[in-house]
């Protein structure tokens, strides 16, 4: 999978569907990210898409020039309709060809457009794959988005030093598990994880 055939839109519209699942009586409860709650990955998400869009349109601002701060731990109550729309925004800004030429920046960091597009579907792709797991929802990646993710995400699986503020360490897991389960590993976390 190159960069021009990689579908945000699938992953996007697959995290979408997920927020109707999403109880708001149990958003204090935690998720597979490390110390975040589902309030605070969902809030994770929402500034996350401002940043990426911004990045795929090659804008600087508050949005995306500066490492994101810790997620709140309450939510606007217009969060679900929110986050779907900018779900759908992320996508599209990463739809255009241009989004992938030259650098991008987000989080205060320049990177090499291309990287930046990997680094934007990775974090909806894995958080999203939290989220699902935090609310006890089906979530099955697409087989060509897992193994573009695996490659990027693997490339440092063995540089913990490099990995650092990014990923913990690898979860080790079977070698038959599946291959969403080995990417979910090469991020850090456990894919037996259960709330």
């Amino acid at each position: 999978m190159t960069d021009a055939t990689i579908d945000f839109k699938a992953v996007t519209d697959q995290v979408a569907g997920l927020l109707a699942g999403v109880d708001d009586a149990q958003l204090a409860e935690p998720t597979p990210c490390g110390h975040y709650t589902q309030a605070q990955l969902l809030n994770h998400l929402l500034g996350l898409c401002l940043a990426f869009t911004a990045a795929a349109r090659g804008e600087t601002g508050p949005h995306n020039d500066a490492p994101p701060g810790e997620p709140a731990a309450t939510l606007e109550p217009e969060w679900r309709g929110e986050l779907e729309h900018r779900l759908a925004t992320l996508a599209g800004a990463w739809s255009e060809p241009s989004a992938w030429d030259g650098d991008a920046l987000a989080g205060g960091v320049t990177l090499p457009a291309a990287v930046m597009g990997l680094v934007a579907l990775n974090e909806v792709a894995v958080h999203g794959w939290d989220l699902a797991r935090a609310t006890d929802q089906d979530y099955e990646l697409d087989s060509g988005i897992i193994a573009t993710l695996t490659a990027f995400t693997g490339q440092d699986a063995d540089d913990q030093a490099a990995r650092e503020g990014i990923y913990g360490p690898v979860v080790r897991i079977p070698a038959d598990a599946s291959p969403q389960d080995h990417l979910i590993a090469l991020t850090g976390r456990d894919p037996a994880w259960r709330p």
